[in-house]
């Protein structure tokens, strides 16, 4: 599982694996209804039975304990009471362990099933009339839909320090020695959790900022800037100066959206940085071998200013 996912996240082949689990609920007539999820393999480190844990004294409802597992303490995370389902005597019986941010998790499912290799292309953006923020795509089988869930958000909201309500403080007030405000970056991230942290930091510091919410959409607004700099003759740098790029997106992911900027040529010389949970050191050498200019995991956000800064002076 562990050389499959390193393959994907090594190339620009626009491609993923999903565990697909569910965390079931009961309707109104007690009935149990099936309910698909879905998790990025890369962030999976193992797939364990409950395990022997220890409750913890008040703790946010959705805190189902701690347990020792390899010589490490994680806490437990009870999937269902995070996404509001009645579960009334339906037993979870695994534990999905996550890393990713550097922490490690783990999540409380009901079952199980398999892995599937799927296209980005084929993962869908949540419809928005759902207004879930807890999604951020959706893969539609034959006979089900699969929720991917956004692990970053859920985890970060249930963190009393997370790291996004610091991220900014100590680097804004630093004055750079350029005007910030001549300045464009996009930001491409299908987590409107994380996208909308990143773009109010840079913003409050003085940046221009445009969003894009998946690695298509940031594509199609790089050719758009690309045709009016053809049309009326002017260099790309007047339309923009860095993107910010996710890994895990819809449509397209943020790997093979580096991968096309590299192989356009009035786009060789953007700054590239990729930004994901995902960034071991072992990623961040390959991801720099596709073309990546820099790369940011949140425990990096309180830098953020300043390695922008570094990058488009």
């Amino acid at each position: 599982m562990e050389a499959k996912s390193n393959i994907l996240l090594e190339s620009d082949t626009n491609e993923l694996e999903v565990v697909e689990f569910r965390v079931d609920e009961l309707d109104a007539a007690g009935n149990v209804v099936p309910c698909y999820f879905g998790v990025n393999v890369a962030k999976v480190r193992e797939i364990i039975r409950l395990p022997n844990m220890r409750r913890i004294i008040n703790p946010n409802p959705a805190i189902y304990g701690m347990t020792k597992l390899r010589d490490k303490v994680i806490t437990l995370i009870d999937l269902a009471t995070v996404l509001n389902k009645n579960t009334e005597g339906i037993a979870a019986d695994r534990v999905i362990v996550l890393e990713f941010n550097r922490i490690i998790v783990g999540i409380l499912v009901h079952s199980v099933s398999r892995i599937y290799r799927i296209s980005w292309g084929s993962v869908e953006p949540p419809v928005k009339a759902i207004n879930d923020t807890k999604v951020t795509g959706v893969v539609k089988m034959d006979d089900r839909i699969i929720l991917i869930l956004d692990f970053e958000k859920i985890i970060g909201e249930l963190c009393a320090n997370d790291a996004m309500e610091h991220m900014a403080q100590g680097q804004i007030e630093m004055a750079p020695a350029f005007n910030r405000g001549q300045k464009n970056i996009l930001v491409a991230d299908d987590s409107a959790f994380i996208r909308h942290s990143i773009c109010a930091s840079l913003r409050q510091a003085g940046y221009n900022v445009q969003e894009a919410e998946n690695g298509e959409e940031a594509w199609n607004i790089l050719n758009d800037k690309l045709a009016r700099c053809r049309s009326a003759h002017t260099s790309f740098k007047d339309e923009l100066d860095l993107v910010i790029t996710d890994v895990e997106m819809p449509k397209m992911d943020g790997l093979h959206l580096t991968s096309l900027i590299r192989k356009e040529e009035e786009l060789k010389g953007l700054p590239v940085v990729i930004f994901s949970s995902l960034a071991t050191e072992d990623n961040k050498n390959k991801w720099r071998n596709l073309g990546a200019n820099d790369i940011l995991t949140k425990p990096d956000l309180p830098d953020l200013v300043s390695r922008t800064d570094s990058l488009v002076q």
